[in-house]
């Protein structure tokens, strides 16, 4: 079963996943697109944006659950969290964009632009599996979506008495 924006090719972020993950836990996005520096600081910021501009007296209120006079005075800190899941959101595109021009300028260098936009499987461009259809990892020799066992080719190509040169 395939379902759509799971198991995309290795090295792709899924960025409805960065951004549902920073709002879940402000930095968790990042730490998700392996950001740690930027991570730690939107954490720090939403700590600092809860130490400086919200008073103590909402910050009691929220902790024990009484009513808090004025729920306005909550909400930098929300804002903040927001603004990292935009940008945890606009960093996994830019990343994806990043690896999609890469794939292409390989297949165009490995074989002209017309390799490069076809489905196949060029020179330049990651094998797929032929169970599944998942893109693969060149350095495996099974599937990591469905395990199947793939056959290993030589320097040059499949070796036709099944050994390995």
């Amino acid at each position: 079963m395939r379902l759509p924006g799971i198991g995309g090719p290795p090295g792709r972020r899924r960025p409805w996943l960065a951004g549902l993950l920073a709002l879940a836990v402000t930095g968790l996005g990042h730490v998700y697109l392996r950001r740690w520096a930027r991570a730690l600081g939107w954490f720090a910021a939403t700590f600092a944006a809860v130490l400086v501009l919200v008073p103590p007296e909402v910050v009691e209120a929220i902790n024990t659950g009484g009513p808090v006079g004025d729920p306005l005075s909550a909400l930098p800190p929300v804002f903040v969290v927001l603004a990292s899941a935009v940008d945890a959101y606009l960093l996994a595109r830019r990343h994806n964009d990043a690896l999609e021009r890469e794939r292409h300028a390989v297949g165009a260098a490995a074989g002209g632009d017309d390799a490069a936009r076809s489905g196949d499987a060029a020179d330049g461009e990651a094998p797929s599996c032929p169970n599944c259809g998942k893109e693969l990892d060149a350095d495996l020799d099974f599937c990591p979506w469905c395990t199947t066992e793939l056959p290993r080719a030589g320097p040059n190509g499949p070796d036709p008495d099944g050994a390995d040169r």
